[in-house]
């Protein structure tokens, strides 16, 4: 099983992969319509509405606790210190 460099998703089924391709690192819920993975701020962006729908938190908490949840991640390690 892998998990989304993106978002930390398992990824379980084929169809939780990018366009259903096993091959790639992130699923589907951070891929764009082409295939390609969304940048940060996209997933920022979704992050803090799934945080704020889940957890109940004004938006700029909610985008705080999305961005330190991404700066777990793979994808986003390298922005740390941006």
């Amino acid at each position: 099983m892998k998990t989304c460099i993106a978002c930390g998703m398992p990824m379980r089924a084929k169809e939780d992969f990018a366009m259903g391709d096993e091959n790639k690192d992130y699923c589907r819920y951070c891929a764009r319509a082409d295939g390609s993975m969304q940048s940060y701020e996209e997933k920022l962006d979704g992050m803090t509405e799934f945080v704020m729908a889940t957890q109940g938190l004004e938006r700029a908490v909610a985008r705080k606790v999305a961005a330190g949840q991404l700066a777990e991640l793979p994808a986003w390690k390298h922005r740390e210190g941006e």
